[in-house]
């Protein structure tokens, strides 16, 4: 008898239509205890003061890290290939200002 190893599991994952279909979220607000992580994925409307969660994301520690490490690997990968994220908090960088020895105003 061959003993399996966890290189012979393969895993089919299947997907519903309505989920298959997405949520657009823009917000995400992060609670945790010392037992799981608790992520609620949620819609923002411009210029309207209510929003809707659109779903809750419930994970154990051990896999809120696994899913920041795959997150942060995509996002190195799409900078990569499409150049950087820029935040709307962050300052654009500054262009070089040209020595002209006259004080620039």
């Amino acid at each position: 008898m061959s003993e399996k190893t966890d290189q012979d599991v393969k895993l089919e994952i299947q997907i519903d239509d309505d989920v298959a279909s997405g949520q657009y979220i823009n917000m995400a607000v992060v609670n945790h205890s010392d037992s799981e992580f608790v992520i609620d994925c949620i819609y923002v409307q411009p210029q309207v003061p209510r929003a809707k969660v659109q779903s809750r994301l419930i994970t154990s520690p051990k896999h809120a890290k696994r899913l920041l490490m795959a997150l942060h690997n995509n996002l190195q990968a799409y900078e990569q290939k499409f150049g950087e994220i820029r935040l709307a908090e962050e300052p654009a960088p500054k262009e070089p200002q040209p020595v002209t020895g006259k004080p620039v105003h």
